[in-house]
C-alpha cells in the first residue's frame, strides 16, 4: 500500500522537487497551494503531463496556514502518513514590511499543523518542519545544531518559534516531529524576487540588449548555496530517520553576493572590473567599458545577516547525506534553465 504525504507550499521551488521525489518513491502525494486570481502552479505543472509521473497519484488542495479549518479538513480528508511543512512567507526583505503576516503564516502555521497532528486519532503522522539558517543572525560561523539563534528578522523570529513549538511537540506529547535547519539553496525554480534568480536573469539580459543594469544590495553578504534537489532529499531522509530529530542541511562552503556574480559573470561571458566603494562600488563591464552592476541602499536590510556557512556532520554521520551540487554547477543549472 502506497504511502501517503501532505506537502504545505507545494507550488514553490522546495515543494515541487519534493513531490517529483517523494512520486517515484512511489507514494501517494497531496499539495495544498493557496488560493490566488493568478494560476501559480506552473512549477508542478509538468507532473500532471510527464509521462513519469501519473496524475492518479498527486492531488491538489486549496488551503493556507492561516486558516485552521481548512488545515483540519485536508487532513482528515488525506490522512497523510507524513505531512512537509514547506509553505512560508519566505522572503526575509518583505517580513520586515509585513511582520504580521509573516509571523501568523510561518510561526503560527506551523502551530496549527502540530496541534492537529497532536489530537488525530486515525494515525501517528510523522511531520516535517523547514527551518532556516536565518535563525542564526548574528551567531558567528561555522553553524550546527549546537549554535545559539540570534535571529535578526522577523521572518528569522517566527522560524525560531516554529522550530522550538516542532522540539516542544516532539518532547511533550511523542509527536514524530523534525526540523531541517535549510541553509540557502537555490535552482532553476528559484523565485525572481530572490538574490541568485535575479543575478542570473540580469546579466542574461543584459547580454541579450534587454536590459541595461543590474541593482544589487549588500555585495559582501556571505551565504552557504545549496541546490534544492539536493537539499529535498535531506528532507526524506531526516524524516524517515527512526528518531526523530533537527538536522543542519548545508554545503559547509561560504561565498558572497560579489563572489556569485562574479562566478555567473564569467559563465555568461562577462569580464567584470569593480570600481568604487561603499554605495557607490560599480561593476563594469571590461569589454565595453559600461557599468552594468551598481548598488542601492534599498535592497539593504533594515538588520544584516553577514555570514552563514553550515556544518552538516550530523546529517552526514546520521542520514548519510552530503550535498552533490557545488555552487559551480548550481550556477550552470540555472543559466542552462534561463537560456
Amino acid at each position: 500500500m502506497k504511502k501517503v504525504a501532505l506537502i504545505f507550499g507545494v507550488t514553490g521551488q522546495d515543494g515541487s522537487y519534493l513531490a517529483e521525489l517523494l512520486l517515484k518513491k512511489g507514494y501517494n502525494v497531496h499539495g495544498v497551494k493557496r488560493r490566488t486570481s493568478i494560476p501559480n502552479t506552473n512549477r508542478v505543472d509538468h507532473i500532471f503531463d510527464s509521462i513519469n509521473f501519473s496524475s492518479k497519484y498527486f492531488h491538489l488542495h486549496h488551503g493556507d496556514l492561516s486558516d485552521s479549518g481548512s488545515l483540519y479538513r485536508i487532513i482528515n480528508k488525506v490522512n497523510p502518513d507524513e505531512i512537509y511543512n514547506l509553505a512560508a512567507q519566505s522572503h526575509v526583505k518583505i517580513s520586515f514590511q509585513i511582520p504580521e503576516y509573516t509571523s501568523d503564516v510561518n510561526a503560527l502555521g506551523t502551530l496549527r499543523i502540530l496541534e492537529i497532528i497532536r489530537h488525530y486519532k486515525r494515525k501517528k503522522i510523522k511531520f516535517y518542519q523547514a527551518s532556516s539558517s536565518e535563525m542564526y543572525g548574528k551567531s558567528k560561523p561555522p553553524q550546527n545544531e549546537k549554535t545559539i539563534f540570534q535571529p535578526r528578522s522577523i521572518y528569522a523570529v517566527s522560524k525560531v518559534f516554529a522550530y522550538h513549538s516542532v522540539v516542544h511537540y516532539r518532547e511533550a506529547y511523542n509527536v514524530h516531529a523534525c526540523n531541517g535547519i535549510l541553509f540557502n539553496h537555490e535552482s532553476p525554480r528559484r523565485g525572481v524576487n530572490f538574490v541568485t534568480k535575479k543575478i542570473i536573469q540580469g546579466l542574461l539580459r543584459i547580454k541579450n540588449k534587454k536590459q541595461k543594469i543590474l541593482v544589487l544590495g549588500n555585495l559582501y553578504s556571505k551565504r552557504d548555496w545549496g541546490h534544492a534537489r539536493d537539499y529535498v532529499d535531506s528532507m526524506w531522509k531526516i524524516l524517515n530517520n527512526k528518531k526523530p530529530d533537527d538536522y543542519v542541511i548545508a554545503t559547509n562552503k561560504s561565498y558572497s553576493v560579489k563572489d556569485f556574480t562574479d562566478i555567473a559573470s564569467k559563465k555568461i561571458g562577462f569580464k567584470i572590473k569593480w570600481k568604487g566603494k561603499g554605495l557607490k562600488e560599480v561593476g563594469v563591464d571590461s569589454t565595453t567599458n559600461k557599468t552594468i552592476i551598481r548598488i542601492d541602499k534599498k535592497y539593504f536590510r533594515e538588520t544584516e545577516v553577514d555570514n552563514l556557512i553550515g556544518d552538516f556532520k550530523k546529517a552526514k554521520k546520521i542520514l548519510n547525506w552530503k550535498p552533490k551540487f557545488s555552487l559551480n554547477n548550481l550556477i550552470d543549472d540555472m543559466i542552462k534553465n534561463e537560456i
